[in-house]
C-alpha cells in the first residue's frame, strides 16, 4: 500500500480528501457546505458599472459582491462597435492567439536544454532569477498576460456598456471585502485536455510537460483531433502518457459539455448559474487522481455512488478501485491521519533530523524560520546547516499544499557559507514544488539567506476556514499585562472624571483588572474623588473580556472600548493640529464656475500658498477685511441656495497680492490721496455698519490704455463677489471719475488695483 485517496463526506456540512503516500500526508482539500467554491464556474452576467479610471467593469454574477472585470479579460465579441470594426480585430485576435501557442510550444521545447544549463551554470546565475513553477488546469489554459492587452485604440468606456449581459467565468474567489476576479476568456478542464471555446489558437501542449518525446508524440495526436476554428485545446499534463482514443474521447466530453452551455445560456436570464465546476470529489478525482494510486476510500453511501458513477465515466478501467469504507472506526482514524490533520494548527513542525519550522502567517506575508534545533548528527556546521535546509525544503513545498500557504513567503533557512550548497537547496525547493497544482514564482537564496516565493491562492487556508480571530487579542496572540491595562484604566478614569464636578463613576472591568485596582492603586482612586469631588466606583465584570472596558459617567451616558487604545486617534491628532485656512464666499462661490475658469482655480491655489507663507504679514489685512467677510457670510446665509446668481473669484494673486501693491504704490502721486479715502471709507462704515461700502477704483498711468480697460473689467467681477449684491450709485461716479482721470493724465499703469 503506498498511494491512496481518503474521502471523508459521513458529515454533509463538511467533506475532507486526504492523498497519503507511505501514510504521509501529501495533499489536502476541504470543502463546507455553507461555502462552496466559486473558482472555475460559469455565470450568465450583467455588467453594473464601468470604471473608466481603473478600466475595469463591476458585474452582478449572483454572488455576495460584484466581481471585477479587467478590460484586457474582456473579448471582442462583447465589443459594442461596428461590425466590420468587431470582424477585423477578431482576426487579429485569432493570428496573435496562434502566434502566442506557437511561442509557448517553442519555449517548452527547449525548457530541457535551459534547465540542464541553467543547473550546470547555477553558481554564475544572479540573485534576481525567477522561475515560474505549477498551475493548474485553469492556468495551463490561461494565455500570457501581454497578449491581452487593451486593444490599442479602444476604451472600456467606449466599447462596454452598463446593463450589457456577458458570460463570464470566475478566475478568483471572493475573499474578504474583495468580489470575485473575473474573465470572459472560458476554459472547460476534462481529466486530460482543457477546452477553450472562445480561444482561437488551436491545438497545443501544457507548458509544464517539459519531455521532448512527448511533446512531439502529443503534437501529432493533437493534430489529428477536430478542433473547430475560434476554438482552443491545450493537453494537460495528465495527458502526457495517453493514446490518441482517451485524448479523444476526453476532447469529446468537453465538446458536448460546452454545447450544453451554449443552450442553456439562450433559455436563461442574467444573473444565473450556467455551469458549475463540480464538487470536491469530481474535482479530486478528475485533478488528483492518476494510475499510481492503489486504491480511493470513500465513507458515505451517496459520495460512494457519485465518485463510482464519475470515474466510470471518466476512466471506466480504474472504476474497480473506488471503495466504500466499511469499517466501524472513522475513515481518517483508522488510517492514523486525524492526528496528523490536527497538527496543521501548530504553527511548528517537526524536521526528521530534529530541526524544526516554524510558520507564522501576517498581514503582508507569511514567514516560515528554519531552525536546526536538535540536529547534531553532521561532523560541522556547514553539513548540519546544508541537511537541514534541504530537509525544510521539502517540508515547505508539503506545507504550503497542506495549509494552502498563498501570496508572498518569505523563508529564512540557516546560513551556509559556500555558494554551492544555497545553490543545492534551490534546486531542492524547485523540484518539490514541482507536483503543486498551484502556480508558484520562486526567487534565489538572498545574502541574508532568505528566499522569496509568491503561490497563488487556490481555497480557503486551514486556518483562515476553520477558526475564528480571537476575542481577547484580535488576533495578535498576546494581551497587556494585568499591570499595564488597570494603569490605562487608572488614566482613564482621572480623564473622565475631571470633566465632571459631581456625581458617580462606575467602571466595569474583568476581574483580574478590578482586583488590582482596588488592591494597588486605591490611593490614586481616593485622590482623584478629591480632586475632583466625583464618587468612583469599580464593579467585576464576567461578560467582558481580557481587554474590554465599560465606563459609565455621571450623566449616565456610557464608554466602552477596548485597552489598546483607537489606532486612528494619532492621525485624527496630526490633521486636528492644523487650522484649515477659511475661504472667503462658501460652497456657493465655486456654482456657476465653467471650465474657462480652470485657470483661476490654479491662480487661487497659488495664492492659497503665498498666503500661509506669509501669514504673518497679511495678519493687519485680514484683520481690516472682516468687515466685509462678516458682511459677504450674511448674504451667502440668506441667498446660498440661490444658484441663479452664481459669484466669480476673485484673482489676487496675478497682481501680488496687498503687501506688494502697498511697496509698490509708496511711491506713486496719488498715495496720499487714496490713504485718505480707505480713512474715509473706514469711518463711513464705523458709522454706518449697514450701508453699502465704498468702492474706490484707482488706475497708475504707465501702459496702454487697452491694459486699464481688462483692469476695469477684473474690477468689476471681483466688486461683484465681495461687495454687496446692489453696488450703488456712489460706487458708479467714483469709477467714472477715476477713467476720466486716467484718460487726462496719459497712459494708465498695468497695475491698476481697488481697495476697500
Amino acid at each position: 500500500m503506498t498511494k491512496n485517496m481518503l474521502i471523508d463526506a459521513i458529515h454533509p456540512e463538511e467533506t475532507r480528501v486526504v492523498v497519503t503516500d507511505h501514510n504521509q500526508i501529501q495533499e489536502f482539500d476541504f470543502e463546507s457546505q455553507s461555502k462552496a467554491p466559486l473558482r472555475g464556474n460559469i455565470y450568465l452576467a450583467k455588467v453594473t458599472r464601468v470604471e473608466p479610471s481603473l478600466q475595469a467593469a463591476f458585474v452582478e454574477y449572483g454572488g455576495n459582491r460584484h466581481g471585477f472585470l479587467a478590460f484586457n479579460e474582456i473579448h471582442p465579441d462583447y465589443y459594442q462597435i461596428p461590425v466590420s470594426d468587431r470582424e477585423e480585430l477578431l482576426k487579429a485576435q485569432a493570428a496573435e492567439d496562434r502566434s502566442q501557442a506557437a511561442t509557448d510550444d517553442n519555449q517548452a521545447d527547449g525548457d530541457d536544454n535551459a534547465t540542464a544549463e541553467t543547473d550546470g551554470e547555477a553558481d554564475g546565475e544572479t540573485d534576481g532569477d525567477v522561475s515560474d513553477i505549477g498551475g493548474d488546469a485553469h492556468e495551463e489554459a490561461a494565455p500570457a498576460i501581454n497578449m491581452r492587452a487593451l486593444h490599442r485604440k479602444y476604451k472600456i468606456q467606449e466599447v462596454i456598456k452598463r446593463r450589457q449581459i456577458i458570460l463570464i467565468q470566475v478566475m478568483k474567489e471572493e475573499r474578504g471585502n474583495k468580489g470575485a476576479a473575473l474573465t470572459t476568456y472560458l476554459s472547460l478542464a476534462g481529466r486530460y485536455c482543457v477546452l477553450m471555446p472562445n480561444t482561437a489558437r488551436g491545438g497545443g501542449i501544457s507548458r509544464k510537460i517539459n519531455n521532448g518525446a512527448d511533446r512531439k508524440k502529443l503534437k501529432t495526436i493533437v493534430g489529428k483531433l477536430d478542433v473547430a476554428d475560434g476554438m482552443g485545446l491545450i493537453v494537460r499534463t495528465a495527458g502526457a502518457q495517453r493514446t490518441l482514443a482517451e485524448i479523444r474521447r476526453d476532447f469529446q466530453y468537453l465538446t458536448r459539455m460546452w454545447e450544453d452551455i451554449r443552450e442553456k445560456t439562450v433559455s436563461s436570464t442574467a444573473p444565473t448559474l450556467v455551469y458549475e465546476e463540480g464538487n470536491l470529489i469530481r474535482r479530486c478525482i478528475r485533478d488528483l487522481y492518476s494510475k499510481d494510486f492503489d486504491q480511493v476510500v470513500i465513507d458515505g453511501a451517496d459520495s460512494y455512488k457519485e465518485a463510482k458513477t464519475y470515474m466510470k465515466l471518466l476512466m471506466p478501467s480504474h472504476a474497480r478501485k473506488v471503495k466504500q469504507h466499511a469499517g466501524d472506526a472513522p475513515l481518517f482514524k483508522e488510517h492514523g491521519v486525524e492526528d496528523k490533520l490536527a497538527a496543521m494548527f501548530n504553527p511548528t513542525v517537526v524536521l526528521p533530523s530534529g530541526g524544526y519550522l516554524v510558520i507564522n502567517p501576517t498581514e503582508a506575508l507569511v514567514s516560515i524560520d528554519v531552525n536546526s534545533g536538535k540536529s547534531t548528527r553532521e561532523q560541522s556546521v556547514e553539513k548540519t546547516a546544508l541537511a537541514t535546509n534541504l530537509e525544510a525544503a521539502v517540508e515547505v513545498a508539503r506545507q504550503a499544499r497542506l495549509r494552502d500557504l498563498a501570496g508572498l513567503l518569505v523563508i529564512d533557512f540557516i546560513d551556509m557559507d559556500e555558494n554551492r550548497n544555497n545553490r543545492a537547496v534551490e534546486r531542492k525547493m524547485k523540484e518539490a514544488l514541482k507536483a503543486d497544482r498551484a502556480r508558484i514564482q520562486v526567487g534565489r537564496i538572498s545574502s541574508f539567506g532568505l528566499m522569496e516565493m509568491s503561490r497563488q491562492r487556490m481555497r480557503a487556508g486551514v486556518l483562515e476556514g476553520s477558526s475564528e480571530t480571537c476575542a481577547h487579542c484580535n488576533g495578535s496572540g498576546m494581551v497587556r499585562s494585568v499591570e499595564s491595562r488597570a494603569l490605562h484604566v487608572l488614566r482613564q478614569i482621572d480623564e473622565d472624571a475631571g470633566k465632571f464636578s459631581e456625581g458617580e463613576l462606575t467602571v466595569h472591568l474583568p476581574q483580574d483588572v478590578a482586583v488590582y485596582l482596588l488592591n494597588n492603586k486605591r490611593g490614586q482612586l481616593h485622590e482623584i474623588e478629591t480632586r475632583t469631588g466625583v464618587s468612583i466606583s469599580v464593579e467585576i465584570d464576567n461578560e467582558l473580556n481580557a481587554m474590554e472596558i465599560s465606563i459609565t459617567l455621571p450623566d449616565n451616558s456610557e464608554s466602552s472600548g477596548r485597552m489598546e487604545g483607537d489606532p486612528s486617534a494619532a492621525v485624527s491628532d496630526e490633521n486636528g493640529g492644523k487650522r484649515r485656512r477659511r475661504r472667503r464666499g462658501g460652497r456657493n462661490r465655486r456654482r456657476g464656475q465653467g471650465a474657462e475658469n480652470g485657470a483661476e482655480d490654479g491662480d487661487e491655489e497659488v495664492e492659497s500658498a503665498a498666503e500661509d507663507s506669509n501669514s504673518d504679514a497679511n495678519d493687519a489685512d485680514v484683520s481690516a477685511d472682516s468687515a466685509t467677510d462678516s458682511t459677504g457670510d450674511g448674504e451667502d446665509g440668506e441667498d446660498g441656495d440661490d444658484e441663479d446668481k452664481p459669484k466669480r473669484r476673485r484673482r489676487r494673486g496675478r497682481r501680488g497680492g496687498r503687501n506688494r501693491r502697498r511697496s509698490q504704490d509708496a511711491t506713486t502721486e496719488g498715495e496720499a490721496d487714496s490713504e485718505a479715502d480707505a480713512e474715509a471709507d473706514t469711518e463711513a462704515t464705523d458709522d454706518d455698519a449697514a450701508a453699502p461700502q465704498k468702492i474706490i477704483l484707482e488706475v497708475a498711468t504707465e501702459e496702454a490704455e487697452e491694459d486699464a480697460e481688462e483692469a476695469a473689467e477684473e474690477n468689476t467681477d471681483a466688486m461683484a463677489e465681495d461687495a454687496p449684491a446692489e453696488i450703488s450709485e456712489t460706487d458708479e461716479e467714483a469709477e467714472s471719475e477715476a477713467d476720466e482721470e486716467s484718460d487726462g493724465k496719459g497712459k494708465p499703469r498695468k497695475s491698476g488695483w481697488w481697495r476697500k
